[in-house]
């Protein structure tokens, strides 16, 4: 009996934990609007009875680094200009929590889910509506319940949901036959039924806050990933340069003794990380000695960077990395990232600059037949 209460008392302790990891119910057409009060990236506040006098209030959840949120980022400017004068208020929210992104959930960003982030993101694409954070700890996420990103929820003038779903059918807009949303939006303003009241969203799934555990789990997962590294002769860094792997490449030289070098690293771990999953790779060549093998080999394990990684395999370091890349003029660390036909796409002597590093690369996977 002692033990049947104690596991009950366990299962009691563990709920909170399973409930918060848990897909929260999606609002019916005819409920009301929940209200919410979110930071926005204008640095306000904004709460949900600030749009008290619009005909119509669109609430889009969104995110930053969905590639089909990223997708819809201009089709919803679109209906802020479009309808704005008729009386239509749009509000973004992003419902994800931040630590509850795996890195490997970020293939195809160059910004995460943080507040800051958003901010940037809302700056460099201009948008033209407010963007709201809510990833912590998304009560009033969970109020609606999105069960992708985008997923839009349409509210008539008392506040009644008249449309939930997917914003048209078709992430690729020159494919889309069926603009829903907009028909919604056009039904209600002119006084009638919008054609279809409920479809089906299509997206990212909700990283709701409670999904840290899984994070955890990945990342011992990855730090557990063997670390190794190999010499490399003339040949094999011209090989380096010239890049035949069909993928975009990023290559790092570094070496033990270089402060800048080591306080980047970090940075270039994450980067692997980010974009392993896509026609991508990291490589590391250390400038260190070849006796100094196991010095390099250790700093890298300390670092868990199960990229590939290379070292120079003779003695003679100014003629292998000559045969590199002879515009290199020898200051460490130095990064190269190449197109998958060998075209420079970046070059930075000294420390990367990371967040630009992300856009570069996002952009060329982009152009190399990705999303």
């Amino acid at each position: 009996m002692m033990r049947i209460a104690i596991a009950a008392l366990l299962l009691l302790a563990a709920a909170p934990l399973f409930a918060a990891d848990a897909n929260p119910p999606t609002l019916a057409p005819g409920a009301d609007a929940p209200p919410f009060e979110l930071p926005g990236v204008d640095g306000k506040t904004h709460a949900f009875k600030d749009f008290a006098s619009a005909k119509l209030l669109l609430v889009v959840f969104t995110c930053n680094h969905c590639p089909t949120a990223q997708a819809y980022e201009e089709r919803i400017k679109a209906i802020v200009t479009d309808y704005r004068e008729k009386g239509v208020a749009v509000v973004a929210i992003s419902p994800n929590d931040p630590k509850s992104l795996r890195l490997n959930e970020l293939g195809y960003t160059d910004l995460g889910d943080t507040l800051e982030e958003m901010k940037a993101r809302a700056r460099d694409r201009a948008f033209n509506f407010p963007y709201l954070y809510d990833g912590e700890p998304g009560d009033a996420s969970r109020a609606y319940g999105p069960t992708t990103t985008p997923h839009a929820f349409l509210f008539d003038a008392e506040r009644k949901l008249r449309y939930v779903g997917r914003i048209d059918d078709s992430e690729r807009e020159p494919l889309v036959k069926s603009r829903d949303l907009r028909n919604a939006i056009d039904a209600l303003l002119a006084g009638q039924e919008p054609p279809v009241a409920k479809t089906r969203p299509f997206g990212c799934s909700v990283k709701w806050a409670g999904k840290q555990e899984g994070v955890r789990q990945y990342l011992e997962k990855i730090a557990a990933e063997p670390v190794s590294i190999e010499p490399a002769d003339a040949e094999a860094l011209k090989a380096l340069r010239k890049n035949g792997s069909g993928k975009v490449r990023l290559v790092n030289l570094w070496a033990t003794w270089c402060v800048p070098c080591v306080a980047e690293f970090p940075a270039l771990v994450e980067i692997h990380r980010m974009y392993r999953n896509r026609a991508f790779e990291a490589v590391t060549v250390s400038a260190n000695f070849p006796d100094e093998q196991p010095k390099a080999l250790a700093f890298l394990t300390k670092q868990q960077a199960s990229c590939r990684n290379l070292i120079c395999g003779d003695a003679d370091k100014q003629r292998l990395l000559e045969a590199f890349d002879p515009a290199w003029d020898g200051a460490l660390p130095y990064t190269l990232l190449l197109s998958p036909t060998g075209e420079v796409l970046y070059r930075k002597e000294g420390p990367f600059d990371a967040p630009e590093l992300k856009r570069l690369i996002v952009q060329a996977l982009k152009e190399a037949g990705g999303k």
